[in-house]
């Protein structure tokens, strides 16, 4: 009888083995909807968190607000220039004249010393833009404010270590 059920136990794992195991399809769907879906949904909550400015403010990242001694050092100041008057690149037989009176805006007061050290620099520097120009490059806004903006940048040059933040037209007369 040892024998038979030798045989028996043998009979049946080859049945077993013959039949091929099939896997429901159902659990690797969910597999790799899982491996392909917890990614996708991590980047996208982060996405959320950092576009509405949670997590920056939870790594630091975050802009601190600025604080009232740090206001009160960032007042502009103000140092005027004096008059010019200048003639314009323009017609020999008819001169053109440009007066201008200005006020340099800038960062802090210790640039002060700097600019007015500097101003018979300043004052050349203008000049010879302003002898430059023709009437028609002044006239209406764009010509004021590019007129503006080289200044601005004569003015960097000429104050370097100081900064100069804007030019302010007091008078501006072209004739």
């Amino acid at each position: 009888m040892a024998t038979g059920t030798a045989v028996a136990t043998t009979e049946t794992e080859t049945d077993a083995a013959a039949e091929p195991v099939v896997a429901p399809k159902r659990g690797l769907d969910r597999r790799k909807l899982i491996i392909l879906g917890a990614p996708l949904l991590v980047a996208g909550i982060g996405a959320g968190l950092w576009f509405t400015g949670i997590l920056p403010r939870l790594l630091g990242l975050a802009h601190d607000a600025p604080k009232a001694a740090d206001a009160k050092s960032t007042a502009p100041v103000f140092i005027d220039l004096p008059e010019m008057v200048a003639n314009l690149n323009s017609d020999p037989h008819r001169p053109s004249y440009v007066k201008m009176i200005a006020r340099l805006e800038l960062s802090s007061p210790v640039d002060v010393a700097l600019v007015t050290q500097a101003m018979p620099r300043l004052q050349d520097l203008f000049q010879t833009y302003l002898r430059e120009m023709h009437a028609d490059e002044l006239s209406g806004a764009a010509g004021t404010y590019r007129l503006r903006e080289e200044l601005i940048a004569r003015a960097s040059i000429a104050a370097a270590p100081a900064r100069v933040k804007d030019v302010l037209f007091t008078e501006l007369l072209i004739q």
